[in-house]
C-alpha cells in the first residue's frame, strides 16, 4: 500500500498543479468568451501526468514490491490503489478550485475529471498488460 500512496500522492499533486497551470495559462476561464468546445494541447498533454505515474508505480511494484514478478490482477489492483489515492486529491483540489477561483467551471470542469477516470481506468488495464510477466505454463 505503501507504493500506491506514493505515486498516487505524486499523481494527485501534479495534476493538481497543472490545473493551475493551466488556469494561469488562460485555457481553464469560465466567462463567456471561453464556452466554446475547443481543446487546449495543454487538456491534452494532462493525460501524460496518470500515464507515466501509474506506469512508474506499476513499474516500481513488479520490481520493488513483488520481486521482479506480477500477475496481470496484481498489476490491475496496484493500479487502482494508486488511481484512487490520486483521485482523492484531485477532487480536493477541483473542489478547492472551483469554490475559490472560478465558479463558472463547475459543470464543464466535473464532465472532464469524470472523462480523466475512464482514461485512468484504460491506462491501468494497459499498463498492467505492458509490465505483466507471460505465463509460461497454463
Amino acid at each position: 500500500m505503501k507504493n500506491a500512496i506514493k505515486y498516487g500522492i505524486g499523481i494527485g499533486i501534479v495534476s493538481g498543479i497543472w490545473l493551475l497551470v493551466m488556469h494561469f495559462a488562460g485555457v481553464l476561464r469560465g466567462d463567456e468568451a471561453n464556452t466554446t468546445d475547443r481543446t487546449s494541447w495543454m487538456e491534452y498533454a494532462s493525460v501524460l501526468i496518470p500515464l507515466t505515474g501509474l506506469y512508474l508505480g506499476i513499474k516500481n511494484f513488479r520490481d520493488v514490491e513483488s520481486g521482479g514478478r506480477m500477475e496481470f490482477f496484481e498489476g490491475i489492483f496496484e493500479g487502482f490503489k494508486i488511481m484512487l489515492v490520486a483521485g482523492v486529491i484531485v477532487a480536493f483540489f477541483s473542489v478547492v478550485y472551483i469554490q475559490y477561483v472560478s465558479t463558472a467551471l463547475e459543470t464543464n470542469l466535473m464532465g472532464r475529471i469524470a472523462a480523466a477516470g475512464i482514461v485512468g481506468i484504460l491506462f491501468n488495464i494497459v499498463m498492467s498488460l505492458v509490465l505483466m510477466n507471460k505465463q509460461r505454463n497454463l
